[in-house]
């Protein structure tokens, strides 16, 4: 079953490939979400724009031990392989390390939007919104992660925020994050 929706969503993607836009797009999403780059420099905006300097540290060591559950911990546990080694054929990406699922892009993003998005007001929590899937999808689209690989991550990403938001309220810290 969860080869067959990584076939269905790969075939639905190779239409889309090719297309210099879209290749420019995903590329560069999937680039701007190594290391948390957009999350961080979002972060900063954010907490310099709202002189919040302890919400930039926060977020900041949070998005860091995000990566590490996920980097260093889950994706240890499956070991699954890559589509690809280096990426779809044209479309440059950073090869990484980790092994393929879940997605750490994927799971950073929408772990950094859910915490994010409340501190930004409207049209930036749309682009952070936007930006979240864009680097989520884009790591299918360069053939650096198998489909279920994102939807994974996403899941994680959900589930880490909301243990975040949890332990937070219960130690009464909400206005840290």
């Amino acid at each position: 079953m969860v080869e067959r929706f990584d076939d269905a969503a790969d075939l639905a993607l190779e239409r889309l490939r090719g297309n210099p836009v879209l290749d420019r797009v995903f590329t560069t999403a999937s680039h701007i979400g190594d290391f948390s780059l957009v999350w961080h420099t979002t972060n900063l905006i954010l907490g310099i724009r709202q002189r919040r300097p302890r919400q930039v540290i926060t977020f900041a060591v949070l998005i860091g031990l995000e990566s590490l559950v996920v980097n260093q911990g889950v994706k240890r546990m499956f070991r699954r392989p890559r589509p690809t080694a280096t990426g779809d054929d044209g479309l440059r990406v950073r090869q990484p390390t980790t092994s393929s699922f879940p997605s750490g892009h994927a799971s950073a993003a929408t772990f950094a939007a859910g915490l994010l998005v409340p501190r930004a007001r409207w049209p930036l929590s749309g682009v952070i919104c936007t930006g979240a899937a864009a680097v989520a999808v884009s790591r299918a689209y360069v053939r650096i992660h198998h489909a279920s690989d994102v939807a994974a991550g996403l899941v994680t990403g959900a589930a880490l925020l909301l243990a975040t938001r949890r332990f937070f309220a219960r130690a009464s810290l909400d206005r840290l994050i």
